[in-house]
Formats: C-alpha cells, sequence, structure tokens
C-alpha cells in the first residue's frame, strides 16, 4: 500500500498506524506527534490506516494537534470531576480555540476551590498515562452502557440509525466521542483550569443549566506559563476596563448593547473616522449618507425582511412597516439607482460610515466588541465584470495600507462557492477567478475555505493579528451576484445594451465600536500621538511658571495639538503619576529656570525624560509624528 508520510513516499502494510511511521521519519518526530491526517480526516496515532493516500503526522504547532490534545485533556477533566463528584450528570466536552471545556449537571454549583481540587487530580490522572482506547457499540448497547447518563443517552438516540456509536475509555471512565484522542493521556504536560461558568444544554434558554468548566493543555509547562502570562495582560488591556479608566466609553444598564462615547472618545473616534475619509478619497470614493430606517418592501426587495427580520428592530410609520436598517447595501443601491449610468461611469466607488442596529442576545454582548448598534465603515463598488481583479487589487492594498498604520500583522482567507447558493456556474467562476486572481497578482498568500463563501459570492477576508497574538476578522472583501439582480441594476454597454453590474461589499475596520475595542486593547490603551485624546498635558512645579505655561498651552492648542494643562498645588511627582496612568503620550514640566529660559523639560510616555526644548523645537516633533502617524 502506497502512503505519502509528511512528503515522504512509502510502500506500507495494511494496519499500519501512523505513531508507527512516525518512528521511521525520526525520533523528534515520533515524540512530537500529536494526530494525523489522512486524505485530510483527521485520525488518532494508532488508528489503522487501511487506505492508500496523503497522511500528515502533526505535533502541537498544528491546530489538529492541539485540538487533539485538548479534547483528550477535556475527558481527563470529567474523569476528575466523576472521581471528586460520582453523582454528576456528563454533557459535552469540545476541544476549542485555546482549551476545552466540559459541561456537566450538578445539583451544587462548582466554587473556586473545588476548581483547585479537580485540576490537582487531573495531574494525578495525566502522571499515570493511561492509555486511551478507542471502541464501538450497537445502539441498544450503547444506551445500556451510558443508561445513568441522560444527557448522552440524548445524544445516542439523536444519531440516525446506521451511524456509528464510537466510546473513548482511559481507565475507569469511559465517555461516548467521535473522537480522536491521543494514545494515552501522557503527553499532557502542562494544564490548567481558568474558569467556571453557567452553560445552557445545546445553547438553548428552553433547557437546563449546566455548570461549565473551562481549560487550556500544553505539551511543555513553559508554553502553559506564557499563556497564561498572556491571558493576564489581555485582562489588564481589557477594553470595558480600560474605556472607564481613561473616560472613554462604557456601556450603562439603561442601554446594554449601546455604547456611549465620552468627549475624549469622541476624539478618538473622530480622528479614526477623519482618517478613514482621508484614505478614502484617495483611493477614490466618494461619501454617501443613507437614511437610518427604510420601509418594508425595501427589506423585501432585498431579502432581509424575510430571512434577516428577526435580528431587525421594526415599527411602523403610517400604518406602514418600517426597519431601522441592519445593514447599509439596499441604501447604497437605492444611490446607484438615481440615475443611468454608462459603461464609462464605472466603477463607482460609494463609502458609508453607516449607523446600523441589530438585535443580539443580552448573553452574546461584550462590551464595544458585540453591541446592538454600530458604524459600519461601509463602501459599495459597481463595475463591469472585465473590472473586477482590478478593483479587488485596489480594495486590497488600501486594506494592507490601514492595517500597516496601526502595526497590524493580517493573513488572508478565500471562500468560496457554498452549496447553497445563487447565481449560475459561470458568474460564480468569473467571480471566484476575480479573486483568485487578484490575490495571485499582489503576490498574497492565502487559504482557500471552500465553500464558506456567502450564499451570493465569494469572498475574501481578513484576519488581524493584535500584540497579544490574538486573531480579529475585521476586513472583508465581498462580490455579490444577487442585490443586482433582485434590484434589476443596469448600466449601458459599449454595444448601447443593457448590462448587469457586479457589486462589491466591503469594510476595512468593519465596525468603527469594535475597531476602537480592538486598538484599546492592542495599545493598552497608550494609543499612537495622533489617535491619543489628549497629545500633551502641561504641568507646573511652580504657581511663579503659571503664565509661561499657558503660553506654551495657547501656542500648542493654535496649532491644532490636543493640550490639557494642571496647575494645581501639587508634587510634581504626584502630577506626572496621573498623567502616566491617563497614558498621554508627551507630559511637559516647567519650573522657574524653565520658565525663565523659555524652554519646557519634555517627558514622553514610555521613555521618561527625553531633555529640555523650546516650544517650537517641540512643535515641530510633535508635527513629524502626528504626520507619519508614528506608533
Amino acid at each position: 500500500m502506497k502512503l505519502m508520510v509528511n512528503g515522504i513516499p512509502m510502500d506500507v502494510e495494511s494496519g499500519v498506524n501512523a505513531l508507527d511511521l512516525s518512528g521511521k521519519i525520526s525520533k523528534e518526530l515520533k515524540k512530537e506527534a500529536l494526530a494525523a491526517r489522512l486524505n485530510g480526516r483527521v485520525i488518532s496515532l494508532v488508528t489503522p490506516i487501511e487506505e492508500e493516500g496523503v497522511l500528515e503526522i502533526v505535533g502541537f504547532n498544528d491546530e489538529d494537534g492541539r485540538r487533539t490534545l485538548r479534547h483528550t485533556a477535556s475527558h481527563v477533566l470529567a474523569q476528575a470531576v466523576k472521581h471528586l463528584r460520582p453523582e454528576a450528570k456528563l454533557a459535552i466536552g469540545p476541544a476549542i480555540e485555546n482549551g476545552f471545556y466540559y459541561d456537566f449537571d450538578v445539583d451544587e454549583p462548582f466554587t473556586p476551590e473545588f476548581l483547585a481540587q479537580v485540576e490537582k487530580e487531573m495531574q494525578k490522572l495525566i502522571k499515570l498515562n493511561e492509555r486511551v482506547e478507542r471502541f464501538e457499540l450497537p445502539r441498544a448497547e450503547a444506551l445500556e452502557l451510558m443508561k445513568d447518563e441522560p444527557y448522552k443517552v440524548e445524544l445516542i438516540n439523536d444519531l440516525p440509525e446506521g451511524e456509528t456509536i464510537s466510546f473513548y475509555r482511559q481507565g475507569d471512565f469511559t465517555d461516548l466521542c467521535a473522537g480522536p484522542h491521543l494514545p494515552s493521556t501522557g503527553k499532557i504536560k502542562a494544564v490548567k483550569l481558568t474558569s467556571i461558568a453557567g452553560a445552557y444544554w445545546r445553547g438553548s434558554e428552553k433547557n437546563k443549566m449546566l455548570q461549565r468548566i473551562y481549560g487550556t493543555a500544553f505539551t511543555n509547562r513553559e508554553e502553559l506559563d506564557a499563556y497564561l502570562a498572556r491571558i493576564e495582560e489581555a485582562k489588564k488591556r481589557d477594553h470595558r476596563k480600560l474605556g472607564r479608566q481613561l473616560d472613554l466609553f462604557d456601556i450603562r444598564e439603561e442601554g446594554p448593547g449601546f455604547p456611549f462615547f465620552y468627549p475624549k472618545g469622541m476624539v478618538l473616534r473622530n480622528q479614526l473616522e477623519d482618517y478613514w475619509r482621508e484614505i478614502h478619497r484617495k483611493h477614490g470614493y466618494e461619501e454617501i449618507k443613507t437614511p437610518i430606517m427604510l420601509n418594508r418592501s425595501l427589506w423585501e426587495r432585498s431579502g432581509h425582511w424575510d430571512h434577516y427580520q428577526e435580528n431587525m428592530y421594526t415599527t411602523k410609520i403610517d400604518d406602514v412597516d418600517f426597519a431601522i436598517k441592519p445593514m447599509n447595501c439596499p441604501g447604497g443601491i437605492l444611490v446607484y439607482e438615481r440615475k443611468k449610468w454608462s459603461y464609462r461611469d464605472l466603477p463607482i466607488r460609494s463609502g458609508e460610515l453607516g449607523l446600523v442596529h441589530r438585535h443580539e442576545l443580552s448573553g452574546a454582548l461584550h462590551g464595544l466588541m458585540r453591541v446592538r448598534c454600530f458604524t459600519q465603515d461601509d463602501a459599495h463598488i459597481f463595475m463591469t465584470p472585465d473590472q473586477i481583479r482590478d478593483e479587488i487589487k485596489g480594495v486590497y492594498q488600501l486594506i494592507d495600507e490601514v492595517y500597516k498604520v496601526f502595526g497590524f500583522e493580517y493573513h488572508v482567507e478565500l471562500s468560496t462557492r457554498p452549496e447553497n447558493s445563487i447565481g449560475t456556474d459561470e458568474m460564480w467562476e468569473l467571480a471566484t477567478d476575480g479573486l483568485r486572481g487578484a490575490l495571485d497578482d499582489l503576490g498574497v498568500k492565502y487559504v482557500v475555505n471552500e465553500g464558506d463563501g456567502a450564499f451570493y459570492g465569494p469572498k475574501i477576508d481578513f484576519h488581524l493579528t493584535d500584540c497579544l497574538g490574538r486573531t480579529w476578522q475585521c476586513g472583508t472583501i465581498q462580490l455579490d451576484m444577487n442585490l443586482p439582480e433582485r434590484f434589476d441594476l443596469t448600466y449601458t454597454g459599449p454595444d448601447g445594451q443593457e448590462h448587469r453590474p457586479v457589486m462589491i461589499h466591503r469594510v476595512v475596520f468593519g465596525s468603527i465600536e469594535r475597531f476602537i475595542g480592538i486598538l484599546t486593547e492592542h495599545f493598552a490603551g497608550a494609543f499612537p500621538l495622533w489617535l491619543a485624546p489628549v497629545q500633551v498635558r502641561l504641568m507646573t512645579i511652580t504657581d511663579r511658571a503659571d503664565e509661561a505655561a499657558k503660553a506654551v498651552q495657547a501656542k500648542l492648542e493654535d496649532a491644532g495639538i490636543r493640550t490639557e494643562i494642571d496647575l494645581r498645588n501639587e508634587k510634581i511627582g504626584f502630577k506626572i503619576r496621573e498623567a502616566q496612568v491617563q497614558k498621554i503620550p508627551y507630559m511637559l514640566v516647567l519650573g522657574d529656570k524653565e520658565a525663565e529660559n523659555g524652554v519646557v523639560a519634555v517627558r514622553k510616555r514610555g521613555e521618561g525624560d527625553i531633555g529640555q526644548m523650546t516650544p517650537d523645537e517641540l512643535l515641530a516633533k510633535l508635527r513629524e509624528e502626528i504626520r507619519t502617524k508614528a506608533r
């Protein structure tokens, strides 16, 4: 039997497993191996291989390797809980991004003290390095085995007739599971339980509330410690905490999901929006504004009334149904409809900072990251089919330029036609080739997500990475063949006939609110000078320097520098510490000598004292830092 194993061709016997094959390649690979992919399907290292093809043996640096290890850790968690609370009923325990969880039905809620006991028990079980064995049972025997676990019985009964019912056993613990798992528990070298939460069975509020334990696992202690340090740093950077501390924004109980922006937060927001306008003018966009509320017939025409109504806020005006817009695109289409267009007019690029409202369940709300009203930095491009590739390249370059300003790395994913799609094969091929060709022309590396496009067209998604290594999906470029058809959009071609334009939906920030939340955490509230709500704070050592400080303040403010002045009768060390807590980029200190010599002592955030400067020298430095948008 022929296999390509990690790029190496091999002739192997049927029934061999990936663990044995890893040893034939290298001792290091066998040591690091956690799982394998056979022709794209994830399998256990000890699963007998009965088919030819491509085998990839993976370790912790691969997502499938990490998920296999953490799924096994979730079973160890359940085993430990069963040892300590035998009456607990098992629900589900999957691997998730950065860790795992398991849900339990218990009479008494779990406590932090109990969590510590469970973690200690898990460490004991891991040291035993128990073998993890897979076995299958017929439905009747499976139900008998799980008769004391009502949630497992429900899951078994939900399986279609004829589907394999598999279990995994380690020591005295057996669980219903599709797998795969590690061959034994010993490869879990470091585990940490992180929190307890409530979770409805199967995510439905109609079902019972269960107790969920979250945790994470690694193959060595150093990586776990580094991860926990990142978590602690993320807590310090939580935008909700910093928003209040820096007096930028907040969510009040009087308006859950509806953000309040305070004066300093509005400065930050306006700087972002001004930059958005500046770069869009540079790239050939015209700004529009569409109404926040439009009538039912428009939303029926766009398809939102039938497919998105549960997420829309509606009302009646003069006995006619209206909806507050959840998306800007139907309004953008009406702007296109206002006149007849020729192919010579295309492409038309219209940008809008449009406020939209969407109903979100209260449990899903999270600061600025998940809200009920937000401003999308939408743009819609109407073009001829032969303009697709160039327009996609233009949008890509705009998004790349923006992300580089903030210091974000990112990766790109191309999502193709899903099963439930509209439009002809020819249009899908044209659209997908346009996206793929643009990325190839630019030399961009990208991952293809087969079948993960929108029902109306393929798309490119941008996943940016912040300073803590977290990823955020922000920018997107979507080709739409649905709305131009629904709204019968046309342009006159060179042949004098009416043709259907191709439409691009795209965002850069995604949502202004969410992007501000991401920026707040990325910079830990220490925004670059050009974004900082307060750019300079002047502080006097003695009241004899007050007039000199006021003169410097006036000069800076006349030049457009956002300045505060602190003339309080407090020690200068106290004033400096307060400015540091507020993360102000530049702190200027004036005492008798500075006032007499016409200079200021300059302190820069993160650097400390950088010397004395005249107001003109300082102003030139600030202007250059703002002009270059230095970070």
